[in-house]
């Protein structure tokens, strides 16, 4: 099997207070022998809001990327989920 390269853009929930760093420094404990987690930055939006960016290369199985969004979805202050980029390596 190969691996994957995905670009995420992680937006703020509108309906509770996010607190970034915090989102930003969770998702770098994710790196397993499954997802290595290669950058998570914070990247300015509008008015002053932010989202979180995040670089992660994975192996290619069904259901591994699904899991890592559903991981990434169950943080407090998480609202959308976009996938900026994906491609084979």
């Amino acid at each position: 099997m190969g691996r994957v390269a995905m670009t995420y853009k992680l937006n703020p929930d509108s309906e509770v207070e996010a607190n970034i760093d915090e989102i930003v420094e969770t998702i770098k404990t994710f790196a397993s022998e499954v997802y290595e987690v290669q950058s998570v930055e914070t990247k300015p939006l509008a008015f002053g809001l932010q989202f979180v960016q995040v670089h992660v290369v994975m192996e290619d199985g069904p259901g591994l990327s699904d899991k890592f969004e559903e991981m990434m979805g169950e943080l407090v202050g998480v609202g959308e989920i976009e996938v900026l980029s994906m491609g084979l390596l």
